[in-house]
């Protein structure tokens, strides 16, 4: 996934799934369940069933591998 900065899903979603992911450039900010992440080159985030929300605050582009189980689109 490309986040482009100043990027947002403002709302919290919830979906039935696993979701799992790992930052590969850029920085998100990264919302589950009201506790709140600022994830970075390297970092990593697991949820399951629990509303999040996301941003990138930051100014370049955040590159995420983003895995959601099952897949849903």
């Amino acid at each position: 996934s490309v986040f482009a900065p100043g990027a947002e899903l403002a709302e919290p979603a919830t979906r039935p799934t696993e979701e799992a992911g790992y930052i590969v450039s850029g920085c998100l900010d990264l919302w589950i369940d009201g506790r709140a992440f600022n994830l970075t080159e390297g970092d990593s985030f697991r949820f399951a069933r629990e509303p999040y929300r996301w941003r990138n605050p930051g100014s370049e582009p955040c590159v995420a591998v983003w895995v959601i189980a099952p897949p849903v689109y």
